[in-house]
């Protein structure tokens, strides 16, 4: 079952102007784009060439988060922040092959995200999945949001999904609150899954990407490992491994991993106790 949140209108896109979800779906060969977020993407391409690496690599890691937090933890509540553009794999998708009464509340600031949120919202007859328009900066707004209360029953465990989404808050956001606002009604037994650049394996090209992204007007902070910790898994109890580059998190296959140059990403997921 799918619900499309209420009074969620399809405002005008603004195409002249880039935005996150776009370009990590150009990175992922998408099509849902446009010039401004080509442009921008390619020049924070050209700092760090090995960016379609990391996007890869980046949603393999969300892809195994979630199996992992749904095959052996017994999670079926899924919130998901910054959710981006549907692709291959989406959370539902993942969780209710393997839980098909799994519910999922997807949650972003794009109206491109929005005008597709019915690619989203094909649920199971047995789950249910809803979308809706807010801010991670404004915790209540998604937490009160009538389709989060009404797919979601936090009585029972919920894993929030911060993927790919810290490194867009600077710690003028104060995102260690945002963290905190959002595990604070959950029960114990919740989850966080959460990803960060880093510079601390390739400093100059991530440098050079991340200031592409702040010359587009966008936000962007590399993390270290213990500042990324800090910010998400402070007092939370770390699932083996802990922190660890990307593709390192519960690995699924023999071959060759990129390296940690290449994906400058950090990973992990924490329970509340």
């Amino acid at each position: 079952m799918s619900d499309q949140a209420p009074g969620d209108s399809v405002p005008d896109v603004d195409t002249s102007r880039p935005h996150p979800a776009r370009m990590y779906d150009y990175y992922l060969g998408g099509k849902n784009h446009f010039a401004a977020d080509r442009e921008a993407a390619e020049r924070a391409l050209l700092g760090l060439p090995s960016g379609r690496i990391a996007a890869r690599e980046n949603r393999k890691f969300l892809g195994r988060a979630v199996r992992y937090l749904a095959a052996e933890a017994g999670i079926r509540q899924f919130l998901d922040l910054g959710s981006g553009l549907p692709t291959t794999d989406n959370v539902h998708e993942v969780a209710q092959r393997i839980a098909p009464e799994a519910h999922v509340v997807y949650v972003d600031k794009d109206p491109m995200v929005l005008a597709h949120a019915r690619a989203l919202l094909t649920s199971t007859q047995q789950g249910r999945t809803a979308y809706i328009d807010a801010d991670v900066r404004d915790p209540d707004a998604i937490l009160d949001h009538p389709a989060t209360r009404g797919v979601l029953d936090f009585r029972e465990p919920v894993a929030l999904i911060m993927v790919a989404l810290v490194h867009f808050l600077s710690d003028e956001d104060k995102p260690w609150e945002i963290v905190s606002a959002l595990l604070d009604p959950m029960p114990p037994g919740s989850y966080i899954v959460a990803s960060s650049l880093t510079a601390e394996h390739d400093p100059e090209g991530v440098g050079r990407a991340a200031q592409a992204y702040r010359d587009a007007g966008l936000t962007a902070v590399p993390r270290d490992a213990d500042d990324f910790a800090r910010v998400v898994f402070r007092n939370l109890e770390m699932v083996p491994p802990g922190v660890v580059i990307l593709p390192d998190w519960r690995p699924d296959t023999s071959e060759p991993r990129p390296s940690a140059a290449e994906v400058s990403g950090y990973g992990g997921v924490a329970r509340k106790e």
